[in-house]
């Protein structure tokens, strides 16, 4: 967890707090519910603070909100310096246009799906996952704002057979995709089974709309991922949007496979 500034400051500031507020780490930890271990593991930079303890250490040191803004600032800065300006754009959207082929794409993940992508995909282990991980389920936070982006996304039918962190994981984050598919702005498409090769076997890829000005893509590999933002990519980019689009089911008929799907992993 070394080399992290804001995780740094994160920790002087709670520890700074604690005193000046007159309690130990003990008393800290009894107010918070949380035990002094936990305590003593973030004021060193050993642990990173999860939403939940940051939010009751705020309020229980009348921080102001300081420790919550200092999070945020750490959860930007664990992101790969290629991807702060895509999550940016992300953020600011007001239609995301989403194909994945492989896995269920960040936004609609699970907290243990996630987790195994980390452990399995990118290999990162113990401590290393936690700060990455917070990063990616803080992004799914634009789903749920008052006004969202329209979020479309289509799924290859061998995201739902890949058994990504075993059965129980995968149960509950194709149930969960079936509970945010349900939202009014989110539509969800699934390219079925026997279709054979189409286009968007050629990667994932991710289309933003901001609010004002051209689209913007998003494309990544195995080494980095790369915004895209030359007019006659991003056109190409939307051709094979439309194109995937078309080889997928309508949106009420991928709900009731995806249910049907939740329910086979038993």
């Amino acid at each position: 967890m070394s080399g992290m500034p804001m995780l740094e400051l994160f920790a002087g500031e709670l520890r700074r707090l604690r005193t000046d507020a007159g309690m130990s780490q003990e008393a800290l930890g009894e107010r918070l519910n949380y035990s002094a271990s936990l305590v003593a593991a973030v004021e060193q930079s050993r642990r990173p603070p999860r939403e939940e303890f940051t939010q009751r250490c705020d309020e229980v040191l009348a921080a102001g909100g300081l420790l919550v803004r200092i999070r945020e600032a750490i959860l930007r800065e664990s992101l790969m310096p290629w991807f702060r300006e895509w999550v940016t754009i992300e953020q600011e959207a007001v239609t995301l246009r989403s194909f994945e082929p492989l896995v269920v794409p960040g936004l609609l993940q699970t907290e243990a799906y996630a987790r195994a992508l980390y452990e399995g995909a990118a290999q990162l282990v113990g401590e290393e996952i936690e700060q990455p991980l917070a990063a990616r389920l803080a992004r799914q936070g634009v789903l749920n704002r008052p006004s969202p982006p329209q979020f479309v996304v289509v799924l290859d039918h061998t995201v739902l057979e890949r058994p990504v962190g075993g059965l129980q994981v995968m149960r509950d984050q194709l149930r969960h995709l079936v509970e945010v598919g349900r939202r009014p702005r989110v539509h969800l498409h699934l390219v079925p089974r026997d279709v054979g090769a189409y286009p968007g076997l050629n990667g994932a890829f991710v289309v933003a709309t901001p609010p004002e000005g051209d689209d913007i893509a998003y494309l990544d590999n195995q080494l980095r991922g790369t915004i895209v933002e030359r007019t006659v990519d991003v056109n190409s980019l939307r051709q094979t949007w439309e194109s995937v689009r078309a080889e997928a089911l309508p949106h009420g008929a991928t709900l009731t496979m995806i249910s049907e799907a939740a329910e086979a992993w038993t």
